[in-house]
């Protein structure tokens, strides 16, 4: 069965107060819209991902440079913009169908997996919190005490089934807070399970402000050019009539990178991860090594931060080749391009490196630690 996964993103973020969107903002060294995207992704659950909007946010979303997302633009409410994007699936033999807010990038992978299990009995699955404080009604200019046992706290992601969603939409129209809502208004069944205490909307500035874990790594690396050998630089090919002698392909910018990753991560160093007496890395691309890398700070719960990068070399000139390789590292490192820079060096001719003999890079990396 094909199931959907939509991310509301369309609103005008103003009480957020920033001249980045809410939903573009870094966030635990990342977009905050990423987290969603991400999270659906990991999970496996879903054919398709639909992301929702607003139309004059559209130069930012072209920054992160997303795949295999359709991008919709949003109505006038949320209410509405959820209605184009359950219509923009419509021919899509859609299922089940989760909608969420950008504004919550914590839910996890087992909320999304117990909404599935509930959604086999139940066309809406509704995460909820119940209230640790005491609450009040004012009705009339009186007060009166409501017990908190009977309210409920609603989160997203909202799981439902696709059909019975899109024919309330259909039916009414008003402007709706979640999508639960509808089944409400129509005194249909909705099934609450328990949400999460850290899947909490952001929705000013001050949410998203947190004492950050940083650390420094730097990293460096130098290899001699020779003939019969590609010119490798941040994962792309020089053309060249030298290349760089080394065990595996002898990138010394993406092993620099990886060094300084695994400094700020007190991980040891790439000797240490890869040794150049291995066979098994003989040649191999240094992509392969630095992805592994990725994939294992983020299992000890590391995150970029941002990455400074010198390439020091009499030729190739870097400012032909910059963009492409930036581009590289974004998609190696899951970064975005303000998290990173590359400067193009040369030694005035002096030594290897000005005698077109060797290329060298440094580079200085930030990561930031979450519990």
């Amino acid at each position: 069965m094909n199931n959907c996964f939509i991310i509301l993103a369309a609103g005008k973020s103003k009480r957020f107060k920033s001249n980045i969107p809410k939903p573009y903002y870094l966030y635990r060294g990342k977009p905050l819209i990423l987290h969603s995207i991400d999270k659906a992704k990991e999970s496996k659950r879903f054919n398709k991902i639909v992301l929702v909007i607003n139309k004059s946010h559209k130069k930012f979303i072209k920054k992160i440079k997303i795949k295999n997302i359709k991008v919709i633009t949003g109505g006038k409410n949320r209410s509405e913009s959820s209605f184009l994007a359950l219509k923009s699936i419509k021919n899509n033999k859609i299922s089940k169908v989760f909608i969420h807010d950008a504004a919550r990038p914590n839910f996890s992978l087992k909320l999304i997996f117990n909404l599935f299990t509930e959604l086999k009995k139940n066309k809406c699955v509704v995460p909820t919190l119940k209230s640790n404080s005491s609450i009040k009604l004012k009705d009339r200019n009186k007060l009166k005490n409501v017990d908190r046992n009977k309210i409920y706290f609603t989160q997203t992601p909202q799981a439902f089934n696709y059909k019975t969603l899109l024919n309330l939409q259909k039916k009414i129209t008003s402007n709706i807070t979640d999508d639960s809502n509808l089944f409400i208004s129509a005194n249909k069944k909705v099934k609450f399970i328990k949400g999460e205490s850290n899947n909490f909307k952001i929705t000013t500035k001050s949410d998203v402000i947190e004492k950050k874990n940083i650390k420094y790594g730097i990293g460096f690396d130098i290899h001699k050019l020779t003939p019969r050998r590609k010119l490798y630089l941040g994962g792309i090919k020089i053309p060249s009539s030298l290349g760089t002698l080394g065990h595996s392909d002898g990138d010394p910018v993406l092993h620099a990178v990886t060094d300084s990753i695994l400094g700020a991560c007190k991980m040891g160093d790439i000797g240490e991860k890869f040794s150049n007496k291995n066979k098994k890395y003989k040649n191999i691309r240094s992509t392969i090594l630095l992805k592994e890398i990725i994939n294992q700070i983020k299992l000890k719960n590391y995150l970029i931060n941002n990455i400074d990068i010198n390439i020091i070399t009499q030729k190739p000139k870097i400012s032909k080749y910059k963009n492409k390789i930036v581009n590289s590292i974004i998609n190696i490192c899951e970064i975005s391009s303000e998290q990173i820079n590359i400067k193009g060096k040369t030694t005035e001719k002096l030594g290897l490196i000005g005698k077109e003999k060797a290329i060298a890079c440094e580079v200085i990396t930030s990561v930031i630690k979450y519990a």
